[in-house]
């Protein structure tokens, strides 16, 4: 079971980490009662799978004595439930503007004279939590897509392609119009098309024989190499600016023949550096 405790300063980006928590198939429960956190772990433990990756934000808005959220956690260590502390922070500076853009009060707001001394106040009664935590994230400088990402690398299941952004390639004809969600396209009509070979003009790039004609010259091994070459330089930096799904596509005249082949071995090259990657072929269908 994995158990996640999301903490932090408000305004900091709790709500977002656990939005992304649950983009990664984390159960999440926000502001859950810290005597009731133990009860929850042996529901986890108990349960047949379910509850196998838990997430729990907890703040100040659950009072403003952790000393039962330290012994929930104690009881924790003493069920033998391993959990991990994701802390959120951010400048001062930083949380003023984000609460003056939304104009929402801050939870301690009513205790002290202005917005700077809350969240000083909140620094302090979170310090000791701070300093528990196994991760800490500063949003200062992150953008959302950014913070998605972070979290990614974070918390994605170790040795799975789960939480990994999704790469599509796809092939097509250009004469049935360009796919509208790609995000990359390619033009492969510049190389030798089996249309004109009577013997292959009705099969498809998958077929060995016309990816063989397709590749025949040269100019297809070249143009992939290149292909590749900028894809996969691109690939980790979308991911960093926390795309989940990226769309690949290569265009030929009818999508048959040529953007079939090198789409599909596009796909295998991706898919051989560990990338998750779907295959397919809009156009074969179509005449």
């Amino acid at each position: 079971m994995e158990f996640v405790i999301i903490s932090g300063l408000s305004g900091a980006g709790k709500s977002k980490a656990a939005s992304f928590m649950e983009d990664m198939d984390y159960f999440c429960v926000d502001n859950l009662p810290a005597p009731l956190i133990p009860k929850f772990a042996e529901l986890g433990m108990a349960g047949s799978g379910e509850y196998d990756r838990v997430a729990l934000v907890t703040d100040v808005r659950a009072g403003t004595n952790f000393e039962s959220l330290f012994q929930a956690l104690d009881s924790l260590e003493g069920m033998k439930c391993a959990y991990r502390i994701l802390f959120m922070d951010a400048s001062d500076e930083t949380i003023i503007k984000r609460y003056k853009e939304t104009r929402r009060a801050h939870p301690l707001a009513d205790g002290t004279d202005s917005l700077e001394e809350a969240i000083a106040l909140e620094r302090r009664m979170l310090s000791a939590l701070r300093d528990r935590a196994d991760k800490i994230v500063d949003t200062t400088n992150l953008s959302t897509a950014k913070l998605k990402g972070v979290l990614r690398q974070m918390f994605g299941r170790a040795g799975t392609s789960e939480g990994r952004m999704e790469v599509r390639v796809t092939s097509f004809g250009f004469k049935h119009g360009v796919p509208m969600e790609a995000d990359l396209i390619f033009d492969a009509r510049f190389l030798p098309n089996p249309f004109y070979v009577a013997e292959l003009r009705a099969r498809t790039g998958l077929d060995t024989r016309v990816r063989e004609y397709v590749f025949q010259n040269g100019q297809a091994e070249e143009f992939l190499r290149r292909l590749w070459e900028l894809v996969g330089w691109l690939l980790p930096r979308y991911e960093e600016e926390g795309k989940t799904s990226l769309v690949v596509a290569v265009g030929c005249t009818g999508g048959h023949h040529r953007s079939v082949a090198v789409a599909h071995a596009l796909a295998d090259k991706v898919k051989a550096q560990g990338w998750p990657v779907a295959e397919s072929h809009r156009d074969l269908g179509r005449t």
